[in-house]
C-alpha cells in the first residue's frame, strides 16, 4: 500500500482485509486447515496429518482469530491466544515449557501471576501466497522485515501480520487478559516499536523453529501507547473483533 493510502491505515485496511474471531466449529476448522498448510506442508514444523488439520491439546481452551481477503473471501491467515486450562490453571502454557530454564524470573514469574489473567500468543500463520518469498523468510510462518514498511519515498504497511497482532491484543483485552506472552523473532520487537508497541524481553533466546526470544506485553498498555498513525487501523480492527457474533461462518 503506497501514498496516499498510508495516511489512513484504517480505510486502506478495510479495502483489503477483515478480521474474524473464530468462535464456531466451522471457523475453527478453517484455522486448523490454514495451520496445516503452513506448519505441516510448507514449513514442515509439524508432521502432516491425514485430515489436513493441525491442532493440539491447547486449542480447546484457546481463542482463535482469522484474517480474510475482502476481495476474494478467502481466509489467508490465523493466530490464537492460548489460555490456561480451566480445570488445571497451574498447567504450564507452551512457552513455560519451552523457556522454563531461560526465563528471567526477576522480571516476571508466570507462576506467581493470577493464572486467569495471562495467556500466550501462538500459531500465527499466513498462507504461502501472502508470505514473502525471500530466502531469509522461508522458515517464518508470518514474515516481517524492514522492506515491508517500504521507504520514505514509497512507504507501505504490512497489514496482515500487524492486523493479526493488533486483533490478538484486542481480543485479549476483551477477555480480561492482562499479560500476553509470546516467543518472537529478535527483529519483531524493533518493528513493533515503530508502532508504539513495547514488547519486553523476559529471558534468553531459545531454539524453537529458529531463534526465539521470550517476551511479554500488556494489552491495555499497548493500546494506550499506539502511534497516532496506527490508531485508525486499531479502531477498525477493534470494531471487527468486538462485533463478530459466535455464529459467524
Amino acid at each position: 500500500m503506497f501514498l496516499p493510502e498510508i495516511f489512513d491505515l484504517g480505510n486502506a485496511y478495510r479495502q483489503y482485509f477483515e478480521l474474524v474471531p473464530a468462535y464456531s466449529d466451522s471457523l475453527k476448522d478453517k484455522v486448523y486447515r490454514i495451520r496445516h498448510q503452513v506448519y505441516c506442508e510448507d514449513l514442515a514444523f509439524e508432521p502432516q496429518r491425514p485430515d489436513q488439520r493441525e491442532y493440539d491439546d491447547y486449542d480447546a481452551h484457546s481463542l482463535h482469530l482469522l484474517i480474510r481477503s475482502v476481495q476474494t473471501g478467502e481466509f489467508v491467515g490465523c493466530t490464537r491466544i492460548v489460555r490456561v486450562r480451566p480445570t488445571d490453571p497451574d498447567h504450564p502454557l507452551p512457552f513455560e515449557q519451552t523457556c522454563g530454564s531461560t526465563l528471567d524470573r526477576s522480571i516476571v514469574d508466570p507462576t506467581r501471576l493470577p493464572r486467569n489473567s495471562i495467556a500466550e500468543v501462538s500459531r500465527l500463520a499466513v498462507i504461502s501466497r501472502y508470505r514473502k518469498r525471500k530466502d531469509d523468510d522461508k522458515k517464518s510462518p508470518v514474515p516481517l522485515s524492514d522492506a515491508d514498511f517500504g521507504t520514505p519515498a514509497q512507504p507501505r504497511f504490512p497489514y496482515i501480520p500487524i492486523s493479526l497482532y493488533l486483533g490478538t491484543i484486542e481480543l485479549a483485552r476483551l477477555n480480561n487478559i492482562k499479560t500476553l506472552f509470546v516467543l518472537t523473532e529478535r527483529r519483531l520487537a524493533t518493528h513493533f516499536k515503530r508502532l508504539g508497541v513495547n514488547i519486553r524481553t523476559i529471558g534468553d533466546p531459545v531454539e524453537h523453529r529458529g531463534e526465539r526470544i521470550p517476551s511479554m506485553l500488556n494489552p491495555d498498555e499497548v493500546i494506550d501507547n499506539l502511534q497516532k498513525m496506527v490508531r485508525p487501523l486499531y479502531r477498525v480492527i477493534a470494531a471487527e473483533v468486538a462485533n463478530k457474533p459466535e455464529h459467524t461462518t
